[in-house]
């Protein structure tokens, strides 16, 4: 009898490890296609997409120069200055460090700004846009861009290599260089304009 007992016990004991791996194969094979499913769908447990979506422009060169460009290079050019007046000669610039960071502000801006500029597929202006006095047609301006696309980019890089430098010198709180460096932008964003937008006109100093 104890033989007996003995023996039903060991083929419960067998039947309940052939259970226990019975369901542990169950769970693998849900968890691999779990992640099949995941891979296949490109996703992960987060819902997060495994690529992620390419850039695309969305609205002309003329209009990001309208709504970024110019008003960061305003407020970088406007920063610092010397007006004179009636009453004596002010040397404006920042003082506080809440002004320093508002200028900072607008060079960053203007830095990133410029690797937007060089964004493939951007047209120069809105569709049924008149160019004006002086000034190519935005189809002209697209042709000669796409002729030489290595230019365009070396103008745009090279203002923003100015708005990098602006940064830094803002860091410092250096006012001359700042000023300096002012005039520098405006010869870079000059020697793109007359190059692309209105090339009849004489180049100014690089």
């Amino acid at each position: 009898m104890d033989g007996v007992k003995r023996a039903g016990r060991l083929g419960q004991g067998i039947l309940s490890v052939a259970a226990l791996a019975l369901l542990a194969c169950a769970c693998s094979a849900n968890h691999d296609d779990d992640a099949a499913s995941h891979t296949a769908n490109g996703t992960a447990k987060g819902g997060a997409t495994s690529a992620p979506a390419a850039m695309q422009p969305v609205v002309s060169i003329k209009e990001l120069m309208d709504s970024t460009v110019d008003p960061a290079a305003d407020g970088v050019w406007d920063a610092v200055g010397t007006i004179t007046t009636a009453s004596g000669v002010d040397h404006h610039q920042p003082r506080s460090d809440e002004e320093w960071q508002g200028v900072r502000r607008h060079a960053v801006t203007l830095a990133e700004a410029m690797n937007l500029v060089m964004l493939d597929g951007r047209h120069a202006a809105p569709t049924g846009t008149r160019p004006g006095l002086g000034e190519q047609a935005p189809a002209q301006i697209e042709a000669a861009i796409r002729a030489n696309p290595a230019q365009f980019d070396q103008f745009a890089t090279a203002t923003r290599d100015v708005a990098i430098d602006m940064i830094r010198a803002i860091d410092r709180h250096d006012v001359d260089a700042v000023m300096k460096l002012g005039g520098t932008l405006d010869d870079r964003c000059e020697s793109c304009h007359v190059t692309y937008w209105y090339p009849n006109s004489p180049r100014p100093k690089t």
